[in-house]
């Protein structure tokens, strides 16, 4: 059993260089990107030359083994770069600067809106997915009795402004239980079953946080808008991880974080909201009238810091470079490795299908007889790994328990990194 101590230690054995930044490398991943043009992203997924210029283009500590970028992603070098280029611009000229950065914000709002398939004008640039939700979510007019249909494996803080709500407005707010993990089909027949003629707001993960359950938002959204009612999906753990086309998924409202999957800075996420339905919804904090129609009514609070924004170009550009398709299927290819070596032990349990099309870089697995919130940090501690816990939650006493621990690699990712991860489980399985 190894301890803490004693991992790092004999992390010294990599060399002194594991900590120091080697040059930034999206040339080469660009340069090597092509050679890969003719290949199904399946196959270049196993590229392993080809990963390795990419994990180059990041300056981690290897020291531990991040598996958990679905909380918080490392940036590329690039991207880090330009924010710190702009945040000393700033502090340089702060008001001369800040028309410049008002520029650059207004370019990554337009790459937003071309990456994920929308109008520059339904686009809205956040500070998170938190944010861009609790916007929607408090900005939607709700009277007393009015329903809103979520489910208990929404994220907490989500739960938590439509408990605000329900208490302040004296609104219902019905939470369904599902296994885990369930079929399309399962989750549009609960959530159906569950809407009735009081119901104005249907609110579901694209893809859940504990277990990466994934949702058939555009069904929903249709059936939902059938009935008048408003949809809006967290897609924290989608924007960046697979293709999201908003005007495919006919959604109203879509929130998410840009620094889990995009990798871009810390405090970056957008909302967008269908372009009839942003004169409707009420800004968190309040604008001129004129500003009624305008998207950028939700991006309107005072005084902020704008580099974080303006570094969104960066890392939309390498997210292109890569490629979105060719990064899930890298993501998927790091997930069925580690799911593959522990699936067949008879304590392990996936929360999570591997079916193709299901599950990418968000997986969940079980131990039998291990509580997976004590497990996490014992993996920190002797394995220098990191992963997420995933618990049940919201209703008492849930009808579907889980515990589990949620593992999400990101590109910079190393095949040894899942093997280390392998074999800490597997010693943890033997003792």
């Amino acid at each position: 059993m190894w301890s803490r101590r004693a991992f790092l230690r004999t992390s010294t054995g990599l060399g002194a260089g594991v900590l120091t930044a080697r040059p930034a490398a999206p040339d080469a991943v660009g340069r090597s990107a092509e050679a890969l043009a003719a290949q199904t992203p399946e196959a270049s997924a196993q590229e392993e030359p080809y990963w390795r210029a990419v994990q180059d283009a990041f300056a981690v500590d290897r020291t531990t083994v991040n598996l958990n970028n679905g909380a918080a992603s490392p940036s590329p070098r690039v991207v880090h770069e330009a924010l710190v280029r702009h945040v000393e611009e700033a502090n340089r000229r702060p008001v001369e600067y800040g028309r410049v950065l008002a520029e650059r914000v207004e370019t990554a709002r337009r790459a937003l809106a071309a990456e994920f398939g929308c109008d520059p004008e339904e686009m809205a640039i956040t500070r998170n997915a938190t944010e861009a939700l609790h916007i929607a979510q408090a900005g939607v007019d709700l009277r007393s009795g009015d329903e809103v249909v979520t489910t208990d494996q929404d994220y907490p803080r989500m739960l938590w402004m439509w408990d605000q709500r329900a208490r302040r407005d004296g609104i219902v707010v019905r939470r369904l239980q599902f296994p885990v993990p369930t079929t399309a089909a399962d989750l549009l027949r609960r959530i159906e079953e569950a809407v009735t003629p009081r119901t104005k707001v249907l609110h579901v993960c694209h893809i859940t946080n504990v277990t990466g359950q994934l949702f058939p938002v555009r069904e929903l959204s249709r059936m939902a808008r059938d009935r008048g009612i408003l949809t809006i999906v967290d897609g924290a753990q989608a924007a960046g991880h697979i293709p999201v086309n908003l005007g495919e998924l006919d959604c109203d409202v879509y929130g998410t974080s840009l620094h889990k999957w995009l990798m871009a800075p810390l405090g970056t996420g957008f909302l967008y909201v269908r372009r009839e339905r942003i004169e409707r919804l009420w800004p968190l904090q309040a604008t001129v009238a004129g500003m009624r129609g305008n998207i950028r009514k939700f991006e309107d609070i005072g005084t902020q810091p704008a580099a974080a924004r303006a570094a969104l170009v960066e890392a939309l550009e390498f997210h292109r470079t890569i490629g979105v398709e060719r990064k899930a299927a890298r993501l998927r290819h790091l997930t069925l490795r580690w799911a593959e070596a522990l699936g067949a032990h008879p304590r392990v349990r996936l929360l999570s299908s591997v079916e193709a099309g299901q599950t990418w870089g968000l997986a969940t697995v079980a131990i039998d007889g291990v509580n997976a919130a004590t497990l996490a940090p014992t993996l920190l501690e002797r394995y220098g790994i990191v992963v997420g816990a995933a618990v049940s939650q919201g209703l008492p006493g849930p009808v579907f328990p889980f515990s589990g621990l949620r593992v999400t690699p990101q590109v910079c990712t190393t095949l040894g990194e899942i093997d280390r991860f392998v074999d800490a489980l597997r010693d943890v399985l033997r003792t």
